[in-house]
């Protein structure tokens, strides 16, 4: 028991610092090739954000836990809003301005529709994973579209662009940066490891089903990068930052942390995926697209943090006393 809750505690301190060196090695890749900040903040650093979540999935299916790679896409976008956005805005109250966030939000819940799509059957093979990846490069196409045609006065560019302008920010070279994406991700395969062998052993030991462990611990630690970068771009007043990398971050998760472990080890999956995780998952993205474009226009307080929050709370204990009843 020692032994497994240290070898969670040392795959998630892994997993943020590797997470937070791969960011970097990859932000820095390209700024050195001239990208935009606006499609580096909206594709590079997107998906370098959700490396954890794909790392951790891809070791679950390697070792034939497809059920935590499941329950860590689908957990992880549950954490994402209900936990890393209800925290946050508990913390600082925010003020969305940017339209390009609601393009970003528009793919998201296609992501989410393409992910329900090839489950409904209640199994992923390899054919729904190319699918799921297939869609990853469309999006990620759509978003660099996005990126090039949004006017100039949308305040994500300029939040992006003083990101990367801030004098605390300096590229490296080309290849201190590309050792640092190679360091960033060999961190992130040995914290991955340490963390599915203590989830899976934590599992055995008390009987919760490896989709729980999946939807609850996995998920929480590998979002725990979405909730410091939130909390820093919040303190910059960079609200829509924050609402973008949460956003970016489902999406890629839907498709990508799916998508991959799919390919490696396709597999059945259990019926409360599908009646019980999917529901949740798609209820708290209808809750924040409500909050952010129809009831507060943009604006969302502290009373909407704590709702997102309490949904969080109320699913990990729909979880557990599910778990607790079924040993």
């Amino acid at each position: 028991m020692l032994v497994s809750c240290l070898l969670i505690l040392i795959g998630f301190a892994l997993l943020i610092y590797g997470a937070d060196v791969f960011v970097d090695g990859a932000a820095s890749i390209a700024r050195q090739l001239g990208m935009p900040p606006l499609i580096i903040g909206l594709t590079i650093v997107g998906f370098a954000t959700s490396a954890p979540e794909i790392i951790v999935g891809s070791v679950s299916a390697w070792q034939g836990k497809t059920a935590i790679a499941i329950g860590n896409a689908l957990g992880s976008n549950i954490t994402n809003i209900g936990l890393v956005l209800g925290f946050s805005i508990i913390i600082f109250p925010i003020t969305i301005a940017s339209n390009t966030i609601k393009k970003e939000y528009g793919l998201m819940c296609a992501a989410i529709l393409i992910g329900l799509a090839v489950m409904i059957d209640g199994h992923l093979s390899r054919i729904d994973g190319v699918i799921l990846l297939v869609s990853l490069v469309a999006s990620i196409s759509w978003i660099v579209w996005i990126a090039k045609h949004t006017r100039a006065s949308d305040p994500l560019i300029g939040e992006f662009t003083q990101e990367f302008s801030d004098e605390s920010y300096k590229p490296d070279s080309i290849g201190k940066a590309s050792l640092k994406l190679i360091l960033g991700l060999g961190v992130l395969l040995f914290g991955a490891d340490l963390l599915v062998r203590g989830a899976v052993s934590i599992a055995e030991l008390f009987g919760v089903p490896d989709l729980v462990i999946g939807l609850t611990i996995v998920a929480i630690g590998t979002s725990l990068p979405e909730l410091a970068a939130s909390i820093i771009s919040l303190k910059k007043n960079e609200a829509d930052i924050a609402v973008g990398n949460v956003i970016g971050s489902n999406m890629f998760n839907m498709l990508a942390v799916l998508g991959v472990p799919t390919l490696i080890n396709p597999d059945y999956f259990a019926a409360e995926v599908l009646n019980r995780d999917f529901p949740v998952m798609i209820g708290l993205t209808i809750l924040l697209g409500a909050m952010v474009f129809v009831s507060s226009k943009g604006k969302l307080t502290r009373p909407e943090g704590a709702v997102l929050l309490f949904c969080f709370f109320a699913y990990q204990y729909l979880l557990f006393s599910q778990s607790i009843a079924l040993t």
